[in-house]
């Protein structure tokens, strides 16, 4: 159906109107003698495409765990009829808590994966500062009114000449947390568009980051891409701007690098705010992935508690990771200690607990001791009573009082860091709300340096580890979609995080409609951009680095299988040589010269289906075309023939 709208066969309000591809799905269990638990799987038939099957948890009782954490949905969203309008896609509950606006589908690398499928898809969808605004504007029209962070993301943010402006923009809204998702480079590249980025008002910066050392980045074909991630994270901490650490997670590419990351993150507490978490979504360039390498490189959130045990020895699955709409909790609390004066309300998080994931490390920025946060407060009783003290709805002086004794009840200051007290735990509480009116440093538009400096004095690094696992077809669950906390602004609206990237593909849509110009007429009138690819370095300063690096960590190699495809691109290639060795007979690079006749054009109802082509004479031609009516035939099949779970 994608590709029927795609081509102008159908309309698009069929998504609104119908349900497109939907099947109904099975959520079960299965026992694995290889680790001796129970895993949890997705199973789905459709009448015309078969059976799917995917990987949902690697142990059920971790599942069974985040589940009985999760404190409900969110109230009804409303006044919204004109931005959730998109069928059975729509998001139907919550406010959300991270918009994110992609201002280009241009970008400075080639990676694979890329969900997006940047600088790949023929053209540019790239938004004017009108649309941008626009989209603000209607986002804060939206009930209830909520801080969210704004995302700028793409491609690459960086690459519009809307950046700086966007980022003002938002500010002057009144949204507190501005953020950009980024790979870095132009970051890297100038200490001095860090400096007006900062005083733009970007407050975090999403930083791609896929492990510690060269080789862990790879795949990323950027030859000094690691490089890259330390000179930006210098240049920006050093604007003001706080880091958020953002790691990709395939398994048997990158799943070995939870533990040197969480590692380096602790490393350098005083510049690492967050560390995000993301096992991989097969959509964009991985939509067409094979069934045999989707399994082999499936992770899910399980996957992510278990590797941090492993690898880094703390936390226990079961016990210590919880589902990061627990936030909503601390948001309703924080909206009664507030008022309903409030300019705004708290920045809830009300998602499905099988989207997100966390657990929390309390690290001493000056002596870099660290303790799981749940080993010294007892986070399930203390949501309980945060719970109990928002529904007494005492207001703010005796809510307050009786959150402080609650604070005290649930912690074990013998299980701390050496030097924290509870002094330091109710600051670290009321920092993070601002319930006292104490002045911690402002975090509005209006911030200064001195702001900056004045939150960063703080010797308590709250370390959130989180996992956030966006869907693609093969896991796809409605449920999950009509409580999305990310919703993307677009020219159409407000759609789904999942929906718009993968599903029934709003993002291809979205973008079709509103394509600015094909790549070759842009780049006629604009000039091409950099990319980084194929194992090109990008040109840095000299300057020296202060980060610590763990040496051992930097100095891995990880141990490749070249018999199996790890990437889209690595698919493809092995799929021409099958088909010249297998179809054309053609070996070890030899020869061999092949001809085609001319293709009769095909006639159905009297429209032509089909293009008539020349005679070919070239084996590569012939592999090469041959191969792209199997791409085309392939992608069709993909989007329609991978029903999404209802």
């Amino acid at each position: 159906m994608r590709e029927k709208i795609l081509s102008g066969e159908v309309d698009y309000t069929v998504l609104i109107n119908e349900r497109v591809g939907e099947i109904k799905a099975q959520i079960v269990t299965r026992y694995n003698p290889k680790t001796g638990r129970d895993e949890v799987w997705m199973e789905k038939e459709c009448p015309i495409h078969g059976r799917f099957e995917d990987l949902m948890a690697i142990d059920a009782n971790f599942l069974a765990h985040i589940e009985s954490q999760f404190p409900g949905r969110d109230i009804d969203a409303h006044n919204d009829a004109g931005l959730h309008n998109h069928g059975t896609s729509s998001i139907k509950h919550g406010r959300g808590s991270v918009l994110t606006i992609d201002l280009t589908n241009r970008c400075n690398m080639m990676c694979d994966p890329c969900f997006m499928d940047a600088n790949q898809v023929g053209f540019v969808h790239e938004l004017s500062l009108e649309e941008i605004k626009e989209i603000l504007d209607n986002a804060i029209r939206i009930k209830p009114r909520r801080q969210m962070s704004v995302q700028f993301s793409g491609g690459e943010p960086t690459l519009s000449p809307h950046f700086l402006e966007a980022i003002r923009y938002a500010r002057e809204l009144g949204y507190n947390s501005v953020q950009c998702a980024t790979n870095g480079i132009e970051f890297a590249k100038s200490k001095e568009f860090c400096r007006k980025a900062a005083e733009a008002g970007l407050r975090y910066a999403y930083l791609q980051f896929d492990g510690i050392g060269n080789d862990a980045n790879s795949h990323r074909q950027v030859g000094n891409l690691f490089d890259v991630k330390l000179r930006a994270i210098e240049n920006l901490h050093e604007a003001g701007v706080e880091i958020v650490l953002v790691v990709t997670l395939v398994n048997g590419v990158t799943n070995d690098q939870v533990g040197p990351v969480i590692r380096f993150a602790l490393d350098n507490p005083k510049k690492i705010a967050f560390v995000s978490f993301q096992p991989v979504s097969f959509t964009g360039r991985d939509e067409d992935i094979t069934d045999e390498r989707r399994l082999r490189q499936r992770y899910t959130l399980s996957h992510l508690a278990y590797d941090v045990k492993e690898q880094l020895g703390i936390t226990e699955p079961t016990r210590d990771w919880f589902p990061i709409s627990v936030m909503s909790t601390i948001a309703d609390f924080a909206d009664l200690a507030h008022g309903p004066e409030a300019q705004f309300g708290h920045l809830s998080c009300g998602c499905h607990p099988n989207c997100g994931v966390g657990t929390a490390l309390m690290v001493d920025k000056e002596t870099k001791e660290m303790v799981p946060v749940p080993e010294f407060i007892n986070v399930p009783q203390l949501l309980k009573d945060m719970q109990a003290i928002t529904d007494a709805g005492r207001g703010r002086v005796f809510s307050s009082f009786l959150m402080a004794l609650s604070l005290l009840r649930n912690y074990d200051p013998y299980k701390a860091p050496t030097h924290f007290t509870l002094k330091a735990l109710l600051e670290k509480f009321d920092k993070s709300l601002g319930i006292s009116g104490r002045d911690y440093g402002s975090v509005k538009g209006n911030r200064t340096r001195e702001d900056i400096e004045k939150r960063r004095r703080d010797r308590w690094n709250f370390l959130f580890i989180a996992g956030m696992w966006f869907q693609d077809l093969f896991n796809y669950d409605f449920r999950r979609t009509e409580m999305c906390i990310i919703p993307y602004g677009t020219q159409e609206g407000e759609i789904s995080f999942c929906a718009y990237n993968t599903g029934v593909g709003w993002r291809n849509i979205v973008e079709e409609m509103h394509k600015n110009a094909t790549i070759a007429k842009w780049y006629k009138e604009h000039g091409k951009h950099e990319i980084y690819a194929k194992g090109r370095n990008v040109e840095l300063p000299d300057e020296p680095c202060t980060l610590y690096v763990n040496p051992e960590d930097a100095a891995r190699v990880r141990p490749r299988n070249t018999d199996v495809p790890m990437t889209a691109a690595e698919e493809k290639r092995m799929m021409e040589k099958l088909f010249r060795e297998k179809v054309l007979g053609i070996k070890n690079g030899e020869t061999k010269l092949v001809q085609i006749r001319r293709v009769k054009r095909a006639v159905s109802n009297g429209h032509h289906t089909a293009q008539e082509s020349n005679g070919l004479s070239s084996t590569a031609s012939l592999g090469q075309s041959a191969l792209a009516g199997v791409a085309v035939a392939t992608a069709a099949a993909g989007s329609n023939g991978r029903p999404a779970a209802k």
